[in-house]
This record gives structure tokens, sequence and C-alpha cells, in this order.
């Protein structure tokens, strides 16, 4: 077992020494490999951009939706609470159930106001729409 003194040399193109320029055909490689790298950190820029946005908006139609509810709910308790002011006419029974539909609409309203703000919060892309217009620029004016 003897061990060769030289040892074998990389024959891929990427093994240029510094007296030798690149080729065409490595160029394009290398440009290519770069584009690549750029679509797929942009696509990553995208999907955490839109995550938090698609979070604010899934929390802003919950509460919408948690509104709706309670709103259904203290209607209930509304009719309920005419019905036995009516029936009675006086003031006790019917004005505790009054409070509770009052109390309801209450919630119903705070829902409705956190909804709004969560979904105002929503925004485009910002970032991936302001770099990918830079990298669209830039490959124009590299074209020439």
């Amino acid at each position: 077992m003897t061990a060769s003194p030289n040892p074998p040399v990389p024959t891929t193109s990427s093994a240029v020494t510094a007296s030798e320029e690149p080729s065409i055909g490595q160029l394009v490689s290398d440009a290519s490999a770069a584009l690549s790298t750029l679509v797929h950190s942009e696509i990553e820029l995208a999907k955490l951009e839109l995550r938090a946005t698609v979070k604010n908006a899934g929390v802003g139609a919950g509460m919408f939706v948690a509104a709706l509810v309670v709103l259904v709910f203290s209607l209930t308790f509304g009719f309920f609470a005419l019905a036995e002011g009516i029936n009675a006419l006086g003031l006790s029974r019917w004005l505790s159930f009054l409070i509770v539909f009052g109390a309801l609409v209450l919630l119903a309203g705070l829902f409705v106001l956190v909804g709004i703000r969560k979904v105002k919060r929503v925004r485009a892309p910002q970032q991936t729409i302001t770099t990918t217009k830079e990298t669209v620029d830039y490959l124009k004016k590299s074209r020439g």
C-alpha cells in the first residue's frame, strides 16, 4: 500500500485557478444558483410577513364571530326581559334581565372594537414588495 505523492485534483468546473478566468458556462451556472437562492429567500420573506398578517386577520375575524354569537344570546335575554316586563309590570325581575341584556350588548361592542383594531393591522408584505421591485429593477438594468 503506497500512497501517491500527489493527491487527485478535483475536475469539477468550480475548480478554477487564479490565472484562469471562469468560463461562460461557469458564469451562467453561478448566476443561476444566485438567482435561485434569491428567489427562495424572497419566498421565505413573503411567508414570514404573510404569517403575521394572516394571524391578525384571523383574530379580527374571530372577534367579529364572537360579537355575533354574544349578540344572538343577548337578543334572547332582551326578549325574555321584555316578556317578563310586560307580564309582571314590576321593576325588580325584568330590570335584572334588562341589566344582563345591556351587559351582553356592551360585551359585543367590546368584541367589535377589538376586531376592528386587529383588522386595521392587516398590511401588505411591504418588505417583500420592496425587495422584489429592487430585484426586478436590478435585473432590468443589468440586461442593458
